[in-house]
């Protein structure tokens, strides 16, 4: 991975998916496609959510939007971070949802910043880059 790369979570693509040229992409641009990256977890919530609603119109958007993106599968090394975040979320009594958990595994695994709308709950995974694209 590159020394900067970005893992968008779900809420940061699903207002790209909304807003396709909107400020994620933008900033998608500014930074450059070759840097920025989704997860196979974030592809998973992504086409759940449209399946889920019955639109065609909203699978369609969902599938350009992760038609041009890389999506990573997880890979060796994202189940020791998971285990060290659950480890220390829970341990604090403070843990994040279990998609969420794999999402931060999986940047962390692979020294990306986490991008999200939802700094609140990643901001407690620690030794977690975090940046809001929205704020």
């Amino acid at each position: 991975m590159a020394a900067r790369s970005y893992l968008l979570d779900t809420s940061i693509l699903s207002h790209l998916v909304r807003q396709p040229q909107g400020p994620v992409a933008a900033r998608i641009a500014e930074v450059g496609e070759d840097y920025v990256f989704t997860s196979v977890i974030v592809a998973c919530e992504l086409r759940y959510g449209a399946a889920k609603r019955g639109s065609r119109k909203l699978t369609r958007q969902v599938e350009a939007i992760l038609g041009a993106i890389t999506i990573l599968p997880l890979e060796a090394g994202a189940d020791r971070h998971y285990a060290a975040i659950r480890t220390a979320l829970e341990g604090r009594g403070t843990p994040i949802g279990a998609n969420d958990m794999l999402i931060a595994a999986q940047a962390r695994a692979i020294g990306a910043v986490c991008v999200t709308a939802n700094v609140a709950e990643f901001r407690r995974v620690p030794a977690l880059r975090v940046e809001n694209w929205l704020a």
